[in-house]
């Protein structure tokens, strides 16, 4: 037998009767081998210890810069014109009570987790005796016995809200991929596809609108987009619909549609005097000129989209055999959906919109909510249906429901995309999310009556009350806030109310992923997509309750941010043509009344100094909402609640981001 070698004898399993080692040198070797493992172990302690050590520097370091940045941002931060301004105190109120709460439960229950206490079991230890102890003793049964079966219930039927709509986002994923599979899209009659491009009779007259509230950033290139448009010069008309306050403004517009007047466009300015009703006054004002009942046709585009020069002809034809066929609908296409975080995440919500949403309704049931623009409408449609009214903020939705109640149908093309571009900014994404969901809490009061007493079926009925206004419209808000930024947090002071983690976890994930499959290249955003729509569930349900109950900005409407970009291709050119050079030369070609006007007024403007810079903002709610989570993630860090600790985490970190302004456009 070779030296060193090893002999093991077992009879059983469990038992081991026999060692043998021949050789002489073994203890030796056993002993060297003890040595080396001792000395490797003690090594790898200090190697350890070491990188424990190297982490708190960065740690305090990060920390450090954390804070300082924090601190620069909440002392130039302009705050003065946030939630103030729109005299909705309540929820704020509430936030901060419930987070002012959340902190001395919190050390309460930090007190009883080093004290020994018990903290999930409604009894107290033997050791535990004192006016403290028998007072938080007297919490854990109060909460055990009357709080708790409140928030469960609260809870159960949250989660019957979540996966009906979860139910819903899944019956819509269906039908969009039924649809891509068999490439069903809307398609023209062979017939009647064309028109003759030797007879200017054959089409019909458009009437394209443009309307427009001091939109100085992009009204030269939607004007410049839309007298590009490709149909006949006499078969079409333009109308600029101005409402800008600012006199500088109105005549920069006037003369941009005198130039395109000029190179032979049939263009017309408008500006109304009474500038009341917004945008639904706007358009009522334009359709009750007297030259409209020559056209048969209007398209609405906002002054931020420009069209390709073959819109019409991609979308009038569809109208051409449907006399029943009121509205078609075209998708948007965004410029800038690659700019920052905040607009990668908005184009993940509008690509669902259009792709899912839009185009399964559109297909299924000939009905959907009209955009506002990139639109084109049958005007008898519009007339038969009351026209545009100013009863509320959302003058769009309004119309598309009316139309639908009368009998009329609507297609949606998703192949024909008009450029346009998101808000940049936390403030002005903000402002209009709380438009676009003010305005339909509004519109469904009053437009219920006439839902239940009109002639259309029992099944659209229910479609229109519990799917388009109901489910999508006030569930969704209500139970994302109250879901995830009231009753967890609860659920970590009261522990005997727990939310099971595939509420917490999977199904949210599920749906986000359900979300993201029209826009692939935005998956590595999943995660920050499934935060940023939580923390945008407080300016949501905010907006719901005072559209709802008609409170404070209910009927504000705040014109969304535009910076002016057709395309990533032509930023340059945009940033000359807008310079002071550029309208000079203008103005001089010109040698109008107005220009030399104008003129005069640039330079007064140029004299006027710039007293204030716009500064970022912070958000008080986000801020309180952020500080109440965290301080639930460090109560569950206590009981080690694991998904539950990090979903808190992570979305108190994603509300603080938010709260102070730091998604988005950074304004120095």
């Amino acid at each position: 037998m070779a030296p060193s070698s090893v002999v093991v004898t077992i009879d059983k399993s469990s038992n081991i009767s026999l060692v043998e080692v021949n050789d002489t040198e073994s203890s030796v070797f056993l002993e060297k081998q003890k040595t080396a493992s001792t000395k490797q172990f003690s090594w790898l302690l200090l190697l350890k210890a070491q990188r424990i050590l190297s982490f708190f520097p960065w740690l305090t370091m990060g920390c450090s810069k954390t804070f300082v940045s924090v601190k620069k941002r909440i002392a130039l931060s302009d705050s003065s014109k946030d939630e103030v301004k729109y005299k909705e105190k309540i929820m704020y109120r509430f936030i901060r009570a419930f987070l002012a709460i959340s902190i001395v439960a919190l050390v309460v229950e930090i007190i009883a987790y080093f004290q020994n206490w018990n903290l999930d079991l409604g009894y107290v230890s033997n050791e535990a005796m004192g006016l403290v102890h028998v007072a938080y003793f007297g919490w854990i049964s109060f909460r055990t016995d009357y709080i708790a079966p409140s928030i469960t219930m609260l809870s159960q039927f949250c989660v019957l809200l979540f996966l009906i709509q979860s139910l819903d986002r899944f019956i819509l994923g269906i039908g969009f991929f039924w649809i891509k599979f068999k490439k069903i899209k809307p398609m023209i009659d062979v017939d009647d596809q064309s028109y003759d491009i030797e007879d200017p009779e054959t089409f019909p007259m458009v009437l394209v609108q443009i309307p427009m509230c001091n939109e100085r950033e992009v009204y030269q290139q939607s004007i410049a987009a839309a007298c590009q448009l490709d149909w006949p010069k006499d078969r079409i008309l333009i109308q600029v619909l101005d409402d800008s306050s600012d006199e500088l403004l109105q005549i920069l517009i006037r003369n941009e549609v005198n130039l395109w007047k000029e190179k032979g466009v049939n263009i017309i300015y408008r500006h109304r005097f009474l500038r009341t009703g917004y945008k639904a006054g706007n358009l009522h004002s334009a359709m009750s000129c007297d030259y409209v009942k020559n056209y048969e046709f209007v398209a609405i585009l906002d002054a931020d989209f420009q069209p390709n020069p073959d819109f019409l002809i991609l979308t009038v034809p569809h109208f051409k055999g449907k006399p029943d066929l009121g509205l078609v609908q075209a998708r948007w296409s965004f410029v800038n959906k690659e700019e920052n975080l905040l607009t990668r995440l908005q184009n993940i919500n509008l690509c669902f919109h259009f792709e899912v949403e839009q185009q399964v309704n559109g297909h299924y049931l000939n009905f959907f909510g009209f955009n506002g623009t990139a639109g084109v409408w049958r005007i008898k449609a519009l007339e038969d249906s009351g026209g545009w009214l100013e009863r509320t903020t959302v003058e769009d939705m309004d119309i598309a429901v009316r139309a639908h109640l009368n009998g009329w149908k609507f297609i949606y093309l998703n192949d024909v995309k008009v450029l346009c571009e998101l808000p940049e900014s936390y403030e002005a994404y903000k402002k209009q999310q709380h438009r676009w969901h003010s305005g339909p809490m509004q519109l469904f009061r009053l437009c219920l009556p006439a839902i239940l007493s009109s002639k259309i079926s029992k099944w659209k009925k229910a479609n229109l009350i519990f799917l388009f206004f109901l489910l999508r419209k006030l569930i969704l808000p209500f139970y994302s806030f109250t879901l995830f930024c009231v009753i967890l947090p609860l659920t970590m002071f009261i522990p005997e109310a727990e939310l099971p983690i595939w509420v917490i976890c999977y199904v949210p994930v599920t749906m986000s992923i359900l979300n993201i499959l029209p826009s692939l290249k935005s998956f590595p955003f999943l995660m920050p997509y499934l935060l940023f729509e939580n923390t945008m569930s407080v300016t949501k349900f905010n907006a719901m309750v005072s559209g709802l109950f008609q409170l404070g900005s209910a009927y504000e409407w705040v014109v969304t941010k535009k910076t002016g970009r057709s395309s990533e291709s032509d930023l340059l050119a945009f940033a000359e043509r807008e310079s002071k050079s550029f309208n000079e030369e203008k103005i001089q070609r010109r040698l109008s009344e107005s220009g030399l006007e104008m003129l005069g007024k640039l330079k007064e403007q140029e004299m006027t100094p710039v007293v204030e810079k716009k500064k970022n903002r912070i958000y008080r709610k986000e801020l309180a909402l952020a500080l109440l989570l965290l301080t639930a993630a460090t109560r569950s860090l206590l009981s080690a609640h694991g998904i539950h600790f990090y979903f808190l985490l992570f979305q108190g970190l994603s509300f603080l981001v938010v709260g102070l302004d730091l998604i988005g456009e950074q304004v120095n």
